[in-house]
């Protein structure tokens, strides 16, 4: 199995690229993310790779970074999520955006990336919220208990939607809104305090 790929990068392409290893040119799938990180040819590079073996074809996959080869693999074992697809979502999506994605059950978000619909964000935000317990996102991880919004905040964060705020943003602001606001909040005082927050 190949893991790692140090060579010289031959050609950039918008879903792959090729990197030539002492002469031998290795095809690399990579998300977009990965791919803007690379050097412009020829220059050397480093990729961490995930090979995929099926019966007619052994598939690379590159990463610039640990976070995202261990989301990836994150990705693909939910059903219906495939290598393509788990590319596209890391295109979408950083593996720090991932995990304020799912904290805050941004079905929308999810749904940005390509060839996740409405059903499969759904099915990714319910599993991934119970496998993703410690993930990496770079220097920090998901917390283990990150759960769906209920009660106030759950209907502070659906008003802040519906004026138009994505949950992916609004979701911290409702929690800094809650704590400080304690046993005393109130819907109309967590929207205002989260309004002016957004609004900064």
């Amino acid at each position: 199995m190949i893991a790692l790929l140090t060579g010289t990068v031959a050609s950039l392409e918008s879903d792959r690229c090729i990197v030539d290893v002492h002469g031998v040119g290795y095809l690399v799938q990579a998300s977009t993310r990965t791919l803007s990180a690379l050097p412009q040819p020829p220059a050397l590079a480093r990729l961490l790779v995930e090979t995929v073996v099926r019966e007619d074809a052994i598939l690379l996959f590159g990463f610039a970074e640990a976070a995202e080869r261990d989301w990836f693999r994150l990705l693909t074992t939910v059903q219906g999520v495939g290598a393509k697809v788990a590319l596209g979502i890391l295109s979408a999506l950083s593996p720090a955006e991932l995990v304020a994605v799912i904290a805050s059950g941004d079905r929308a978000a999810m749904t940005r990336a390509p060839g996740v619909g409405p059903k499969l964000a759904v099915r990714l935000l319910t599993e991934l919220r119970e496998k993703a317990g410690a993930m990496p996102i770079g220097e920090a991880s998901l917390p283990s208990n990150v759960a769906q919004p209920r009660g106030l905040a759950a209907d502070v964060l659906s008003a802040l939607a519906n004026l138009g705020y994505r949950r992916v943003e609004a979701h911290p602001v409702v929690q800094r809104a809650m704590a400080d606001a304690g046993d005393s909040a109130t819907l109309d005082g967590l929207l205002r305090a989260c309004l002016r927050d957004l609004a900064k």
